[in-house]
């Protein structure tokens, strides 16, 4: 039986043990800004019913009325009924990694479609059976590469999302790997200071595709910089956006990362997302998580099996590539949804849409006095605008109009600039709406 200190001098002999003598003693480490102090009893018991009027009247508070032009790595886009209605099936909701694979072949054939139809976009031989968002997929890429070439220097666009940093910094820190950031002076990685960065120690670049400002970035001739001092580059791109962009397979890029949001899945406040991962077959075998096949039996029918487990429940710890302990599985499985109903034409038809209402709003926009497209860049259905005042203070007052107008970018160190993004699901009226407002705010009436 497990002991469960049930009086003051149980626990003080339990700490004791410990080698401690109070509890924060255990939790120290956790810097005290982000430790709560409120009293966690501070909500009574309730019941059902006035549980459920507690919990509605929050929800409540939510705005779900607002015109959304927010981006920055999720994306408003429509998603048909047949979504919900599939991935809500009992049989999906409730199954979980496949553990016992060989009697979980409808989990893992979902998996390995899901697998197929990513390849297929990024243009890259293998994809994992997913991970858990687009950042701590990045950096698995990043360690996977170090890893690889036994290098300990990775470059970084210096307009990869502050997010994404801070995570790539805590993912190398603790491997001792440094992260060194290449300028993007022109909203695009400078090819000169690529050139002086690369050198035999250097593991690879990351960059995205489009990037955070929503340029879409010439891969070919950062690939071939890259690749001449034998390193890896690491796209993390936007799968909407592939269906109508050279793959970065056939740029040559290395691994493709990605976050799977935009395909089927809600903007959900932050979550659960899904991390793509795909890269080329000299790889496969240093891949995370997991990979599904598919094969016949030896009286020749098809099967689906996990081919291969580099995760160190199922390998040696020290052969693990990953600590990775599950996948998004339902997530992926949305995603495999939403790419098999809209199919390749679709999925381009939404990615056209998303180009062309995007550039519609960013000509009306840089017409107005004050403001200007801060790059003169070919850009996907994100874009920045130099306003002619604090972008944060534009924001608060499109806000009251019931429009969120974008992403103020001042943590990438631009107060007077504002990144928005367009989908398929915005109208021309709304479009039209939101000129009409932000053009108040013109120094010129």
């Amino acid at each position: 039986m497990p002991f469960i200190p049930n009086s003051d001098e149980d626990r003080r002999q339990m700490l004791q043990a410990l080698g401690v003598t109070r509890i924060n003693d255990l939790i120290s480490s956790i810097p005290q800004g982000y430790l709560v102090e409120e009293d966690w009893n501070k909500y009574p018991g309730k019941s059902e019913h006035a549980a459920y009027a507690f919990l509605s009247g929050i929800a409540g508070t939510n705005r779900a009325d607002f015109t959304c032009f927010l981006g920055g790595g999720a994306y408003d886009h429509f998603i048909p009924a047949a979504v919900d209605q599939i991935s809500c099936r009992s049989e999906f909701v409730t199954a979980y990694t496949p553990y016992q694979p060989e009697v979980s072949q409808g989990t893992l054939q979902s998996i390995y479609e899901y697998q197929t139809m990513i390849c297929e976009l990024t243009g890259m031989d293998v994809s994992n059976a997913s991970m858990y968002d687009g950042v701590s997929a990045t950096a698995e890429a990043v360690l996977l590469a170090a890893h690889y070439l036994n290098r300990s220097k990775i470059l970084i666009a210096e307009n990869l999302p502050v997010n994404y940093q801070q995570v790539l910094g805590t993912y190398c820190h603790g491997r001792k790997i440094e992260i060194e950031k290449v300028p993007c002076p022109e909203g695009a990685v400078d090819v000169e200071a690529l050139k002086s960065r690369m050198d035999e120690n250097t593991a690879g670049l990351v960059l995205q595709y489009p990037n955070y400002y929503g340029i879409v970035e010439s891969l070919t001739g950062l690939v071939d910089i890259v690749h001449s001092k034998g390193g890896l580059v690491i796209t993390s791109a936007n799968p909407i956006a592939l269906a109508l962009l050279r793959t970065p397979g056939e740029c040559g890029v290395d691994i493709v990362t990605g976050e799977g949001q935009v395909l089927g899945n809600e903007m959900n406040w932050g979550g659960p997302y899904l991390g793509i991962f795909a890269l080329t077959s000299k790889l496969l075998r240093k891949i995370p998580g997991r990979l599904v096949g598919r094969t016949v039996d030896s009286r020749g029918r098809q099967g689906f099996v996990l081919t291969l487990q580099t995760r160190e429940q199922h390998i040696r710890r020290e052969k693990a590539t990953s600590n990775i302990c599950t996948n998004q599985g339902l997530v992926a499985l949305r995603a495999c949804i939403y790419m098999s109903l809209l199919g390749k034409q679709g999925v381009k038809e939404v990615a056209g849409q998303c180009l062309q209402k995007a550039h519609y709003l960013a000509w009306k926009i840089a017409a107005l006095p004050g403001f200007a497209l801060k790059y003169d860049r070919p850009f996907f259905h994100e874009f920045v605008i130099k306003c002619p005042e604090s972008a944060k203070k534009i924001f608060q007052k499109m806000y009251e109009y019931k429009i969120f107008a974008g992403i103020p970018l001042d943590d990438m160190g631009d107060s007077d600039a504002i990144l928005i993004a367009v989908t398929e699901k915005r109208t021309k009226e709304e479009m039209d709406n939101f000129i009409d407002k932000i053009k108040k705010f013109s120094h010129i009436r």
